[in-house]
């Protein structure tokens, strides 16, 4: 199919909230504030971030006027975008996108609001500018679709997020629809991400969303300038589509273009860890209120996954079963629903368990297994299964649609728990609040300052070794 990126980028240039349904303005918002609360935390837990911020002190991307949630220094754009991306990304506690596994805004949204900053952006154009990024990242990957992208070894949230960044700070800086087609055919060239980190729980998957929204940022701003991009970046014979998975649906990008939006079949997730291990820990919490279950007494847990479930969550049985460190926690089948049973919850904390003998023994008597009826179940749904062995009797239960998800989806309580049980203990409650405040406002805001005036903490707040 021909003419998909002129006729994305020329839908993309003409997106405003005037003309976005209400409900998908509220979605966007409410998506934004999930991002912020993850980054903030991020910023001071993550045990990547002394590296991280290192290296961006190395590279000159600090010393500028652009904000960083939860950080009271300032960065140029390029640096603001790398570490909002990255620390977006750093707890797993990101938005997901079930068709399209992937995160998609942990790309979009450090890219549109670098852009923001920079231009000076009213509120209601940063939000416009984040459903179109959100459009280009998911659409992408629907359309390769994701599962042949992942068999390539490639990460979605990274390729697919680095297109979603450009068309999002492209929208910002006020491109037009050839400018728009230019920033895709640049950042064409920048697009990428290695399922590789899984070997060994490398922090690349998190350095890899965040170099995705610098190069989205970077592509908009050289396009702005005038810098030529390639032609038929998502369909061309060397394009986007055809390069990355063996047998692309290039006409997915613009079914519903417009009509439907693929960022309300976003959700948020409950738990920082793998989304496909989700539905097995909603229904391991369930049996655990359900029956009094306790640690001790669980002689066996079988977890059942979706095929793509078992390449991330599953297998290697031994590796998943002895996770090393928090990336291998978070990608471990066995530790989640482990710690989920032991504990009756999984949060960010949840991880200091990794060092825990009740918590290691009981995750090395878990055992993930594919299950027809749950594949059967995807893409529509990341649907899984939980039983439970005791010697008191064996306990299952089935979770089709996990909590977070589009159909069963966080109350607006809910998701104000869950930013402020990350973005508390950073900013205080009262500057957290703020600035929970101001995202939830944005579209009426007449300048992203509203939000970046609260980013940070009053003082800045030092990690070990900085």
């Amino acid at each position: 199919m021909s003419g998909v990126t002129a006729r994305f980028a020329a839908w993309a240039a003409g997106v405003g909230t005037s003309g976005l349904p209400p409900e998908v303005v509220a979605r966007a918002k409410a998506l934004t504030l999930d991002l912020v609360g993850s980054i903030v935390r991020a910023r001071h837990e993550a045990e990547s971030t002394p590296a991280l911020l290192a290296a961006v002190r190395a590279l000159g991307l600090s010393g500028g006027t652009a904000s960083v949630f939860g950080d009271a220094a300032r960065y140029t754009p390029a640096g603001a975008a790398l570490m909002n991306g990255a620390l977006a990304h750093s707890l797993d506690f990101d938005d997901t996108h079930a068709a399209g596994s992937l995160h998609p805004g942990a790309a979009v949204i450090p890219a549109a609001f670098a852009a923001a900053e920079l231009a000076e952006a009213e509120g209601a154009r940063l939000i416009a500018a984040i459903v179109a990024g959100y459009e280009a990242a998911i659409r992408l990957a629907l359309a390769l679709p994701a599962a042949d992208h992942y068999d390539r070894g490639f990460h979605p949230t990274a390729t697919c997020g680095a297109f979603g960044g450009a068309v999002a700070a492209a929208q910002v800086l006020g491109l037009d629809a050839k400018g728009i087609e230019d920033a895709l055919g640049i950042v064409l060239s920048q697009a990428s991400g290695s399922l590789q980190f899984l070997a060994n729980g490398a922090w690349t998957k998190r350095f890899q969303v965040g170099w995705s929204a610098m190069a989205g940022l970077a592509a908009a701003l050289l396009a702005r300038e005038g810098f030529r991009g390639a032609a038929e970046a998502i369909e061309g014979r060397h394009g986007f589509l055809r390069a990355h998975a063996p047998a692309p649906a290039p006409d997915r990008v613009l079914d519903g273009l417009g009509e439907s939006f693929a960022l309300m079949a976003t959700a948020v997730k409950p738990y920082p860890s793998c989304r496909y291990g989700h539905a097995a820990i909603d229904a391991a919490l369930a049996l655990r209120a359900a029956h009094g279950l306790a640690a001790e007494e669980i002689t066996a847990v079988t977890v059942h996954l979706p095929a793509k479930g078992m390449l991330l969550i599953g297998e290697p049985a031994a590796r998943k079963a002895e996770p090393a460190n928090v990336v291998d926690a978070q990608f471990s089948g066995p530790f989640v629903v482990a710690a989920a049973l032991a504990t009756g919850t999984l949060g960010w904390e949840s991880y200091a368990l990794l060092d825990d003998p009740a918590v290691r023994a009981l995750a090395r008597r878990v055992r993930c297994v594919e299950d027809p009826e749950i594949e059967a179940e995807f893409p529509a749904n990341m649907a899984g299964r939980t039983t439970v062995e005791t010697a008191r009797g064996s306990f299952t239960a089935k979770v089709v649609v996990p909590k977070g998800e589009p159909g069963n989806f966080m109350t607006e309580a809910e998701l104000a728990a869950k930013f402020h049980g990350l973005a508390d203990a950073i900013l205080s409650p009262a500057r957290a609040s703020a600035l929970a405040a101001a995202v939830l406002a944005l579209d009426s805001a007449p300048h992203v300052a509203s939000l970046s005036r609260h980013a940070g903490p009053v003082a800045a707040v030092r990690l070990a070794g900085e």
